[in-house]
């Protein structure tokens, strides 16, 4: 029962606790650059997840292998491998989504998410915890960037999913479209996820001192 709650702890700490958009603030130039649609967020996020996991794994299997002193070109070689895989994946399956996330893929490479995980975690902890990780970090980026993408499609565009949604009426923001947008939402989420999270943690801190009162 201990193994499966850390588990479980792990993997909700990267959704929620130390989620790598709305709390560590980490590959913000992904998730503002392509934020623009909701395919693409989904799809950068579950590249992005696929990524994590397999790299996780694959690093903490060979923690006790690789010297320190080359661990990060050896993360590197292991990232760079699953980034090969999910690009030319996505080119053979969907070669349109592909080509609107355009360099953004091979670009997972570099990702600061990656990496953070990779040092931080992957290369001190057992396999199934670096899984987990990789597993709640994947899915709280890819919950943030598609939280981010639909709010900029609906609010500037008027679509969800290329699907309209807003009346005929509505007038389209494009602004939110363009960087200065993506900014300025990502601001506004930043303070709503945040506030709602601190409002959370406070009530479930009450709730514990009545319990040990």
């Amino acid at each position: 029962m201990d193994s499966k709650r850390s588990l479980r702890s792990v993997f909700m700490n990267g959704i929620i606790t130390e989620n790598p958009t709305f709390r560590l603030l980490l590959g913000m130039c992904p998730t503002l650059a392509i934020s623009t649609a909701v395919v693409q967020g989904v799809g950068m996020g579950l590249a992005s997840t696929f990524v994590l996991v397999f790299s996780n794994l694959v690093i903490s299997l060979l923690r006790n292998i690789i010297p320190d002193k080359v661990r990060i070109p050896s993360f590197v070689v292991v990232i760079a491998t699953f980034v090969t895989i999910v690009d030319l994946l996505m080119k053979a399956f969907l070669p349109s989504l592909s080509q609107s996330l355009g360099v953004y893929i091979p670009l997972i490479v570099v990702n600061c998410i990656i990496f953070a995980r990779a040092e931080s975690f992957a290369f001190k902890n057992p396999p199934m915890l670096a899984l987990a990780d990789g597993l709640g970090m994947g899915a709280g980026f890819t919950l943030a960037i598609t939280l981010l993408s639909a709010a900029r499609e609906v609010i500037g565009a008027g679509t969800f999913l290329g699907m309209q949604v807003m009346p005929a009426s509505y007038h389209p923001m494009a602004i939110v479209l363009r960087p200065p947008g993506g900014f300025l939402m990502l601001g506004i989420l930043l303070l709503l996820v945040n506030a709602t999270l601190k409002g959370f943690e406070k009530r479930r801190a009450a709730k514990a001192k009545e319990g040990i009162a």
